[in-house]
């Protein structure tokens, strides 16, 4: 039975506190009794607060996402190269799922990655400067290939 249906009364059980409910409402005359509970909204706002808490207490931090690797450059960078590899066509857009070339795009992105090696220049680790080094010469390559395909379709 779901907290809030009207029905008729029966033998109904005890609340869990162990006191008796009160007896709800009668309407009506005798030959059509139509009980009201009284009480539905109390049980219905009951019912929230155990959703709401048992939803609480599920979505707490740990449970069902992996733990995350602590933010690094080369992730910043990898994440905006992984934009550009989708802009140059070479992965589908995560969003769309569809292969597509934008050009312009790319640029953008790879001027990024660019713009964070050149700012942060000399506080980087010889590991981080030689990630970020391979990783623009690849997409400046791959920008440049593209472009020039391209332009032998047109």
């Amino acid at each position: 039975m779901w907290a809030g249906d009207s029905h008729v009364q029966s033998d109904r059980p005890e609340k869990q506190s162990g006191q008796p409910e009160k007896p709800a409402e009668q309407v009506g005359s005798a030959d059509e009794r139509i009980v009201v509970d009284e009480e539905w909204k109390a049980r219905v706002e009951k019912e929230k607060q155990e959703t709401r808490q048992q939803r609480e207490s599920s979505s707490s931090p740990g449970e069902g996402d992996p733990p995350l690797p602590p933010p690094t450059l080369t992730g910043l960078a990898s994440s905006f190269s992984m934009q550009a590899l989708a802009a140059l066509g070479l992965l589908p857009d995560p969003l769309t799922g569809k292969v597509e070339v934008r050009l312009n795009r790319a640029r953008h992105l790879i001027d990024t990655i660019n713009l964070l090696y050149e700012k942060t220049s000399g506080n980087i680790t010889p590991e981080e400067k030689q990630a970020l080094e391979q990783m623009l010469h690849e997409l400046r390559l791959a920008y440049v290939q593209i472009q020039a395909a391209q332009q032998r379709s047109s």
